[in-house]
């Protein structure tokens, strides 16, 4: 048995009935007058009632449109939530998506792509976990985190990725180093000078580690800070130097100077294999990899 009526012409019915009148729900509804009349009119010739009394110049409900308006109002809130329901269930509404990055990514990459995934999916909620990337591997591994950023290379070719970003590490010094006023600096120069340099674990102390190796240097540790403001102060009154992401490198103070040959790190995000992102992840990770979202 069908019913007299749609939802729509239930919406129609109480735009009226709440307006007051048919121009009125017209404008609210941003439709023709005739459209709202017509919709009401059939809607009482279905249910073979009058809904409103109507008047020169105003309009009211009859009893039997009050009864209508009590559970159409009822079925239109409920009808709602079960298409909120449906669009949760898809995680473009409601979820969590939980994210691991390294700090330096966090700080200076991120941000504008967290907020504009917050701003077209507010009703997400994201968690960010700061760690080393090898530390994030582990976690993904461990499915203790579903997405987190790596280094792209062979230790995560087990793992589901996407590229994220290619950029060049630079050595970072004060502005008045020696070393500023070169175009590029070679490893074994670099090595020379005390060095201010994350932690294990990390793909900016990794980075320094594979490169001695490569050089046949040692590197002279002077500090090691995995906190970026403190690694800049640090270097910035002189007491070592460091390498970073080139865009970290963003105060007059300091300056970014290749290294001879270029140094390029590419990283990607990454899930477990075959592991299941619900709808809120994925369309994390769809929006952070889009092109027009490049970092």
């Amino acid at each position: 048995m069908s019913l007299p009526f749609d939802l729509r012409a239930l919406r129609v019915f109480l735009a009226v009935a709440d307006r007051g009148g048919f121009s009125a729900a017209a404008r609210e509804l941003k439709v023709a007058q005739s459209a709202v009349s017509q919709t009401v009119a059939t809607l009482e010739q279905r249910l073979e009632l009058t809904l409103f009394h109507r008047h020169e110049r105003r309009i009211g409900l009859t009893p039997e449109g009050e009864t209508l308006r009590a559970h159409a109002r009822e079925l239109l809130e409920r009808a709602d939530a079960t298409h909120l329901a449906m669009r949760e269930l898809h995680g473009l509404v409601k979820g969590e998506v939980r994210i691991g990055i390294p700090s330096m990514l966090g700080s200076y990459y991120f941000p504008p792509l967290l907020m504009g995934f917050k701003a077209r999916h507010p009703g997400i909620r994201l968690t960010v976990v700061e760690a080393g990337a090898r530390r994030l591997q582990q976690l993904i591994a461990a499915g203790e985190l579903d997405l987190g950023v790596v280094i792209d290379d062979d230790s995560t070719r087990h793992l589901e990725r996407r590229h994220l970003l290619r950029e060049e590490m630079v050595v970072c010094v004060p502005r008045d180093h020696p070393f500023a006023a070169r175009g590029a600096v070679s490893p074994e120069a670099v090595f020379a000078e005390p060095l201010v340099l994350f932690q294990d674990g990390y793909f900016h102390r990794e980075f320094v580690d594979a490169l001695a190796s490569r050089s046949g240097a040692t590197a002279n540790v002077a500090f090691e800070s995995n906190l970026i403001p403190l690694t800049k102060a640090i270097v910035r009154q002189g007491f070592g130097i460091t390498t970073f992401l080139r865009r970290v490198v963003d105060e007059p103070e300091l300056a970014a100077v290749s290294l001879a040959p270029p140094a390029w790190l590419d990283l990607s995000l990454a899930w477990a294999s075959g592991a299941y992102l619900s709808h809120a992840e994925r369309a994390f990770v769809d929006f952070v990899t889009d092109p027009r979202h490049a970092l």
